[in-house]
């Protein structure tokens, strides 16, 4: 009888040890089923949704420097890279020629001043002469005669010549006063002159000093398109075709202008923030900011496209013109965020949005629970309600 409590003993104890093993390995095969490879924990954090724009770091200032003046460059006084300030002499051309014009007018200036003396002087005497006493003493002696030759005192000849002399000093004050205005004419072309000698001196001086290039604005020297001895023509007079000097940009303020897809575009405001990313600084961002928005769109390969601008402060210039440049523009951020991944999401007939929980409780090793998504990446999503952090879901096969 003790034999056989024994061995019903034993049995039990066997078959309780058998169910443990079996309940163990039908918990461990149902966790072993899921690889963790596909497996993915809800975790606080933030997420953003945003749009990116494409596009060159561009200087928000820049200017094409274009002499003024022909000639040949003598100095150079700055170099690539180089910071400048407005007025600081950039470059300096041969000014031999333009200082030998510039001589010339003066020399023209002082020789239309000198026929202007002239003509005042001219006209002057012409006014003197048609103001002469000499016609009321010539009017007063041949009424005298007149007189004298009716008391027969004087002789015919004496009358004669009374008379000749007195339209003789009409005559001259006829001339004269005739020549006054010839005079006053003369005047006003010699002072033309000298006002067109003048414009010819103000303008040599002009082309002596536009043969100094200075910079216009501050900023930084982008470019150097010519070196010592290098010929270079006016902008007056070739216009667009002159040569160019040198490129100058204020590069502590940039901006990236990208292009933004029709279909985000309506979700884009100014003023919105932005992350910029480079492929020089790979591991830095750079913070900016949308300051315009174009109005009209561009149409290409049947895809239509809008130019945003996204200003970034550059104190240190690290940021380079025309280096390459992704602009994220932030249309909506949240901190402290439950994310996963958005390819665990599924959603059925209804668009209600479900995840697969990790339960290794369960036959298939896993649960089905609704979810409500909130913002999204492109590659994770935001859960408002269903999850709690830590919670492993299932990603797809």
């Amino acid at each position: 009888m003790r034999t056989s409590r024994k061995f019903t003993v034993i049995a039990v104890v066997l078959v309780v040890v058998l169910a443990g093993v079996y309940g163990i390995s039908t918990l461990n095969g149902a966790s072993a089923a899921i690889p963790e490879s596909r497996l993915a924990t809800a975790e606080l954090g933030t997420i953003a949704r945003s749009v990116v724009a494409t596009g060159k770091i561009e200087p928000v200032a820049k200017v094409e420097i274009k002499s003024k003046a022909n000639g040949i460059i003598e100095q150079l006084l700055v170099d690539v890279d180089q910071r400048v300030q407005p007025g600081q002499v950039l470059a300096v051309l041969d000014k031999e020629t333009l200082t030998a014009r510039l001589r010339e007018a003066h020399a023209n200036l002082e020789a239309a001043r000198a026929a202007l003396t002239a003509a005042e002087a001219q006209a002057a005497k012409h006014q003197i002469e048609a103001e002469s006493p000499d016609v009321d003493f010539a009017r007063s002696a041949h009424a005298r005669a007149e007189q004298l030759h009716a008391q027969a005192l004087v002789s015919q000849d004496t009358l004669e010549e009374a008379k000749s002399r007195y339209e003789q000093a009409l005559n001259r004050q006829r001339a004269a006063a005739s020549q006054t205005h010839v005079s006053r004419a003369g005047i006003s072309q010699a002072r033309a002159m000298v006002a067109q000698a003048q414009a010819a001196v103000d303008r040599a001086q002009e082309e002596l000093a536009n043969a100094t290039i200075r910079a216009p604005i501050a900023g930084t020297v982008l470019t150097r398109d010519v070196e010592l001895g290098s010929p270079v023509s006016s902008i007056l007079n070739m216009g667009a075709n002159a040569s160019p000097v040198m490129t100058i940009g204020d590069i502590e303020r940039v901006f990236v202008r990208g292009r933004v897809d029709e279909a985000d575009i309506g979700q884009v405001r100014l003023g919105m923030p932005a992350r910029i990313t480079t492929e020089s600084f790979r591991d830095k961002v750079f913070e900016g900011r949308v300051t315009q928005i174009s109005p009209i769109g561009v149409e290409r390969d049947n895809v239509t496209t809008f130019e945003v601008e996204v200003s970034i402060e550059n104190p240190g210039q690290e940021l380079k013109a025309n280096m390459s440049a992704n602009a994220e523009i932030v249309l909506e951020e949240r901190a402290q965020a439950l994310i996963i991944p958005e390819s665990a999401i599924t959603y059925d007939a209804d668009r209600k949005a479900h995840v697969d929980l990790a339960d290794p409780g369960t036959e298939s090793g896993r649960r089905r629970v609704p979810v409500s998504p909130g913002i999204s990446n492109g590659t994770r999503t935001e859960i408002t309600s269903g999850l709690t952090p830590g919670d492993r879901v299932v990603l797809p096969g």
